[in-house]
């Protein structure tokens, strides 16, 4: 048993261990089969590793020793270090946890189902958001005459113009682009391994053609869309790029265009709905487009109220 760890490598914690084989199977399997999502996986990893350690730490024994007492001890402590979000995303882990630990007769009850969270309400989202000047500055300030330009235009743009998630984006094939009634479409496998399907902006279109036709991996419909660079050849790999790298190519692009702004890959996502919405859309149709379950967290990438506040401001006068 001492052999076991978990999927990140993070080694059996000790209560799962005391609880015996069936336990730690149990608990791995948690993270190999009810979680599918990667990022999903990390986060909920992450929490149930360490809510673990602090109970050994505190005493307990057996992941069946575990009470609600001990729950709310430790959420306790996460609110003096973390942002509410947060804390309530850890408390989710372990109630997620321990109700597959309760269906697989590890332990009789679930000790989290009783401890509330930290209450927190957002009605505007943190993610920074470019106008629309800004993305287009940063979009014609790339050179296209390279395939990393044409794929990083091309990646850009997908975020802005379909509010695509950067991992949905990146978990794209050479197939995923295609033509449907006379015009290119991009297919997303989005959170929850939800397909969503929509016609390309005419610009989307223009720079997803010059990317396919500059770098010839048309011919290579199974492959990642999106690739990482040979060393040394500046020509695409067959290894999908990594988002850590998507992330350090958008602060790249936007640092040498001179945006200050510290942008990140979500950033796009926020400023095509914000540009969308300024135009006449509707929430509604911005939340299908985003494939938002709901409009209320379309609204938090609603940025329209910022130019407002801006003007109000410029009102004082001394």
């Amino acid at each position: 048993m001492n052999q076991l760890t978990t999927l990140n490598g993070i080694p059996m914690p000790a209560v799962i261990t005391a609880a015996g084989d069936r336990a730690g199977v149990r608990f791995l399997e948690f993270f190999a089969s009810a979680i599918r999502n990667p990022h999903t996986r990390r986060a909920y990893a992450r929490a149930a590793g360490d809510f673990l350690s602090w109970c050994a730490s505190a005493g307990v024994r057996s992941v069946t020793e575990v009470q609600p007492l001990h729950v709310a001890a430790w959420i306790e402590r996460q609110t003096q270090a973390h942002a509410a979000p947060t804390v309530k995303q850890r408390l989710a882990a372990i109630r997620h946890l321990f109700d597959w630990l309760v269906t697989g007769q590890i332990v009789p009850h679930n000790p989290a189902a009783s401890v509330r969270g930290p209450s927190h309400t957002a009605k505007k989202g943190k993610t920074p958001v470019l106008d629309a000047a800004e993305a287009r500055q940063l979009l014609d300030s790339i050179d296209v005459t390279t395939p990393i330009g044409l794929r990083d235009r091309a990646l850009i743009a997908l975020m802005v113009f379909s509010f695509a998630r950067v991992g949905a984006a990146l978990a794209m094939r050479v197939e995923d682009v295609y033509v449907q009634q006379r015009r290119l479409w991009v297919r997303l496998r989005e959170k929850g391994d939800r397909r969503h399907e929509m016609p390309c902006h005419h610009t989307l279109e223009a720079y997803l053609h010059a990317y396919l036709d500059g770098t010839g991996i048309s011919d290579d419909p199974k492959g990642p869309l999106f690739r990482t660079i040979r060393r040394g050849t500046g020509q695409l790999s067959t290894t999908p790029l990594p988002q850590a790298n998507a992330y350090a190519m958008v602060r790249r692009r936007a640092l040498a265009v001179g945006i200050g702004t510290a942008i990140g890959n979500h950033t796009f996502r926020a400023t095509g709905i914000t540009a969308y919405l300024k135009n006449g859309g509707t929430l509604e149709n911005a939340a299908a487009m985003a494939n938002h379950a709901s409009t209320q967290t379309t609204q938090l990438y609603d940025r329209r109220h910022d130019d407002i506040s801006l003007e109000e401001v410029e009102r004082i006068r001394l």
